[in-house]
């Protein structure tokens, strides 16, 4: 955690008659019989959230798509998956996410996951940027049974790089909680609020990056690839990048600070095809 900031709900929000984009998907999923594919078992979809499912082998795939092209002012957007047991997901988006500016109005993105006893969820978003003046809350809530397991990756790029861009004023703040078998297994909150490029220049904070990402492995065997996790991300490793890992109380965290979005992605995409064993998705190389 960087450094907190007041609960975005006590910002003032400017009224005005723009419209807003409410987009929201739940999908369900479950395998059709013992030991069979994961399949769509209930699927809903409104504004301008869309998912897709490109056909290969292996995990069900779904690709998240946003048709109102970024998150503006005010925007609202969900995501509910719920994975039946022995269910084995994977969700993509289709590239990476904006989020533009805003002249008061804070979006909320709200994503929340529910793992059924077996099921495995990989949560593999392409990258978010922030422009400068931004000001988004997201928050990302799973529960996870028994026996299931989550691997999480987020990547944030703080301005846009090619160019020069800083965030002068803006706000950002993703809080993550995970529980399992109905108890808090992990949780994180990540908020900056002001001129974020001058606050990430500190060293204490950032050391001067414009780029970060975690990635998070909740699993019955996570804690026990620590060593592994260490020598993959040495391979992984690209220049400038500051990253670690750490494992504890049944999880494993990567963390990275980058000096911008391509090596950070690089890295990770490189970590996560050696920790899975699996190619990334399609739209990752694309």
């Amino acid at each position: 955690m960087l450094s907190e900031t007041p609960d975005a709900g006590t910002v003032p929000e400017r009224t005005s008659a723009r419209q807003r984009s409410d987009g929201r998907v739940r999908l369900r999923a479950g395998p059709a019989c013992a030991g069979g594919a994961t399949r769509i078992v209930d699927l809903a979809e409104s504004g301008p959230s869309r998912l897709r499912f490109p056909r290969g082998a292996g995990a069900l795939e779904a690709v998240l798509v946003n048709t109102a092209g970024g998150v503006a002012c005010g925007d609202a957007f969900a995501i509910a998956l719920e994975l039946a047991p022995s269910s084995d997901l994977v969700l993509t988006t289709t590239a990476a996410e904006k989020i533009y500016r805003s002249d008061g109005p804070v979006s909320r993105i709200e994503n929340r996951l529910t793992l059924e006893a077996g099921a495995r969820l990989a949560w593999l978003p392409q990258e978010t940027i922030l422009f400068d003046e931004a000001r988004v809350c997201r928050r990302f809530e799973a529960d996870l049974a028994p026996g299931a397991a989550l691997l999480a990756v987020e990547i944030i790029a703080f301005g846009r790089a090619a160019r020069g861009e800083r965030i002068t004023a803006g706000l950002f703040r993703d809080a993550w909680r995970v529980r399992r078998a109905g108890r808090l297994a992990y949780a994180d909150t990540f908020a900056v609020e002001g001129a974020i490029s001058d606050l990430l220049a500190r060293p204490a904070i950032g050391g001067g990056a414009r780029a970060c990402a975690t990635l998070l492995d909740v699993s019955d065997g996570a804690e026990a690839r620590l060593e592994e996790a260490r020598a993959l991300l040495a391979t992984a490793h690209q220049p400038g990048i500051e990253a670690a890992v750490s494992a504890w109380n049944g999880h494993l965290v990567v963390r990275a600070l980058s000096p911008g979005i391509g090596p950070v992605r690089t890295m990770i995409a490189r970590f996560l095809i050696g920790y899975r064993g699996l190619p990334m998705p399609r739209v990752w190389q694309s």
